[in-house]
């Protein structure tokens, strides 16, 4: 990277200081996932004070008096526009862990590294009782972080722009107003509807082992980078990692070989913009992903538009087929309406379709901004949760497992999350539909298992630029339109509308 013709010293010493922050976050995440995926369950205690030392260090870098001054002397330098985005970003990220004690952020990683196995525990025993005490604790740390980055603002939307900063919280309002809006009534339509979709997986038992072989197949027929990447199972399937080393997760259900699969093609979309980034710039914020709509707009991407498409079926049901002989007969037309029907009785998010996803985004988003904001009790949320499912999804969950312990994020310290999820899909379909205005129908190529042309234009358009543009402008860059949910709402009533002959 080319050096600033003002102040060289000043940004070169803040690009090496950040590269060390950025190792340490590095390492936390490397803690994080071996404590999901393999760490045995007695390792907590020491996991704990791990992670807790590591984030401690890592804050005490980022709000070093230096970083301070060097940001000072930054200030008026005439930096290229990709120096400009660098120091933006440390500044931004900087100001508002300037404002948080150290000793707050040690007490919030020592709390989430105890919530984990708590949280995995009451989901074991169906017991609520037993994450809420911890659960009650981290409400109070949040509250108490979000006061001191802006004891002004609104907690809740502080907390929600760690994760998407450039996007506020009021435009999520009106996505997730938009999409509840016309999703409801599109999903009383589909119930309303005469027509039954073929599920050629129904009451057969699929082997969790050759499921799991099933699952590198797709990932090898996607283009996954396995020198830079490996998968594995979790309670609640993620990826994380760098551009060096992008790793996924997935679970397996011995009656639900799609749900697998399709969580698997959406893991690796996340991975896939993560081997993407720069690797030159690993170390900076243009080596790092732009946040988490972004991030899941690619995930939401290829789950969605290649993974539930009639193109991918007609090219990997063979595949499928070799595997799991007793699918033998099924038609790709059938895999496909399989992997597209509206379920009236899913409880569960992670299997959720691609409609009534979104309604278990809005649940989520309801009840975690009224912790936060103390309009409701800890104790009460099972009831809440259930309430809210009755009244968004005519479904009433019967367990806590199945209702509000299904998801880790809380026992993550993770709050603010949720509606992410919902602008990611948004931007998933208007990203899509810039790509096939760019290189035609995609249909063709996915039929062909051509999927690296898919792979290769967003990396070109999204991927490669990191961090350098704000979540709008980047949306701008690559779709050459402002952040829209035109796209998405579009994709699914024609996509629905054919399936289901409304």
């Amino acid at each position: 990277m080319a050096h600033a013709t003002q102040s060289p010293d000043a940004y070169d010493a803040l690009l090496d200081h950040y590269e060390t922050i950025t190792g340490l976050g590095g390492a936390a995440g490397i803690l994080s996932w071996d404590q999901e995926v393999m760490m045995p369950e007695g390792g907590t205690p020491a996991r704990s004070t791990q992670k807790s030392a590591v984030s401690t260090v890592r804050h005490d870098l980022l709000t070093d008096q230096q970083v301070a001054d060097w940001l000072d002397d930054l200030a008026d330098a005439d930096l290229t526009d990709e120096q400009a985005a660098v120091v933006r970003e440390i500044r931004r990220e900087h100001e508002r862990a300037a404002r948080v004690p150290s000793d707050l952020i040690a007490d919030l990683s020592e709390k989430t590294s105890e919530a984990h196995p708590k949280w995995k525990q009451a989901r074991e025993e169906d017991d609520f009782s037993i994450f809420a005490p911890v659960l009650e604790d981290l409400i109070d740390l949040k509250r108490e972080y979000a006061n001191h980055i802006d004891p002004d603002a609104d907690a809740y939307e502080v907390l929600f722009a760690d994760y998407e900063p450039y996007l506020d919280l009021d435009t999520a309002e009106r996505v997730l107003e938009r999409l509840r809006d016309e999703l409801v009534p599109l999903i009383a339509d589909i119930r309303d509807s005469d027509v039954t979709l073929a599920d050629p997986f129904a009451g057969s038992q699929f082997d969790v082992d050759t499921q799991e072989d099933l699952a590198r197949d797709v990932l090898d027929t996607l283009g996954y980078d396995w020198e830079h990447g490996r998968i594995d199972t979790a309670p609640h399937p993620f990826s994380s990692g760098t551009p060096f080393d992008a790793r996924v997760t997935t679970r397996f259900d011995p009656e639900k070989p799609v749900d697998a699969l399709l969580s698997t093609i959406h893991e690796f979309g996340h991975a896939r913009y993560t081997l993407g980034l720069p690797r030159a710039e690993y170390g900076t914020p243009l080596g790092e992903s732009r946040d988490l709509t972004v991030h899941e707009s690619q995930s939401r991407l290829w789950e969605n538009h290649i993974g539930r498409s009639p193109a991918f079926w007609e090219a990997f049901l063979p595949e499928m087929k070799t595997q799991f002989p007793q699918v033998e007969d099924a038609t790709p037309q059938a895999a496909f309406e399989a992997a597209n029907e509206i379920f009236e009785d899913n409880l569960i998010r992670v299997e959720a379709d691609e409609l009534t996803y979104h309604m278990h985004i809005v649940v989520r988003f309801e009840i975690e901004r009224e912790l936060i904001e103390g309009d409701l009790d800890v104790a009460d949320v099972p009831e809440a949760w259930n309430d809210k499912y009755e009244e968004y999804l005519g479904v009433r969950p019967e367990t806590d497992a199945e209702g509000c312990l299904q998801d880790i994020h809380w026992s993550q310290g993770s709050i603010g999350y949720f509606p992410t999820y919902s602008l990611g899909s948004v931007l998933a379909a208007q990203i899509f539909a810039a790509l096939e205005a760019d290189i035609g129908p995609v249909d063709e190529r996915v039929r062909e298992g051509d999927f690296d042309v898919v792979g290769d234009w967003l990396e070109s358009n999204v991927h490669q630029h990191g961090a350098r543009y704000t979540t709008p402008d980047l949306v701008r860059e690559a779709t050459g339109e402002a952040f829209t949910a035109d796209y998405f709402l579009d994709h699914v009533h024609e996509k629905y509308g054919e399936l289901y002959d409304l």
